[in-house]
């Protein structure tokens, strides 16, 4: 399984408070507004902003703050003009991490983020520097008792998708990024509940270190993961055995 898959498991076994709920609503409130305004604000016809909207329900986030964010994306309320921009560098132990963000103040965030990796004993870098370690991929997350395994599987690969696992619970289904939408529909139209979907940059490559060192980027990833200008986090940490016991 993706180490962003388990990654994503470990944040979730954590207490969510209110103040995490408060920038989980405030990080889908932004990614409304930007794909609304690059793609229109029509879900049905947005790939983009349909997967926001459905993050935005899973969280219980109001209807009256989704509708306020497409109109403030498509221009029909104002609001502040926020840019999407990566960021990438290293944290303790070489782990490389790659950060996506969307900002209203560039400066403000590079600045806030290369304190933090200094704090952390990790380093900001250069673009392109951990680019190449990861790949976009569509993936998602369908409860196992939802679901036949060869029957999903003969029809998320006719949708265009390369890959499914189990894991635990859950089957988890990979897919190229121009498959996304097709594999989504796919699902919808089996009537197949899907517990999680979204676009992440996987590692092709990662990084073992010791359970120490583990916790050290483990901390860095949190921390960079609460910045309100942070969207996504992704690192090449590999989640054996050993470093999810030690992370959990």
């Amino acid at each position: 399984m993706a180490g962003h898959n388990k990654w994503s498991k470990i944040k979730r076994q954590k207490a969510v408070t209110d103040a995490r709920k408060s920038k989980s609503w405030a990080r889908i409130t932004r990614d409304i507004m930007v794909a609304a305004r690059e793609g229109g604000g029509d879900p049905g016809m947005n790939a983009r902003l349909a997967l926001a909207v459905e993050k935005a329900k899973a969280e219980n986030m109001p209807k009256d703050n989704v509708e306020r964010a497409i109109k403030r994306g498509t221009g029909e309320i104002q609001g502040a003009d926020y840019e999407e921009i990566t960021y990438e560098g290293y944290a303790p132990g070489g782990v490389a991490v790659f950060v996506e963000a969307l900002t209203d103040n560039t400066n403000r965030t590079v600045a806030d983020l290369r304190a933090m990796f200094s704090k952390a004993g990790g380093t900001l870098g250069q673009a392109g520097s951990v680019a190449f370690m990861f790949e976009r991929k569509g993936q998602f997350e369908i409860p196992a008792d939802k679901a036949d395994e060869m029957e999903l599987f003969e029809l998320v690969a006719e949708a265009g998708a390369d890959d499914l696992q189990r894991d635990e619970d859950m089957f988890v289904v990979s897919t190229p990024v121009e498959a996304f939408g097709a594999v989504q529909k796919a699902l919808e139209k089996a009537g197949i509940p899907v517990a999680e979907a979204e676009l992440v940059r996987e590692a092709t490559v990662t990084k073992k270190v010791d359970p120490e060192t583990a916790r050290k980027v483990s901390a860095l990833l949190d921390k960079v993961e609460e910045y309100q200008d942070v969207q996504q986090v992704y690192s090449t940490l590999e989640f054996d055995d050993e470093t999810v016991a030690a992370l959990s």
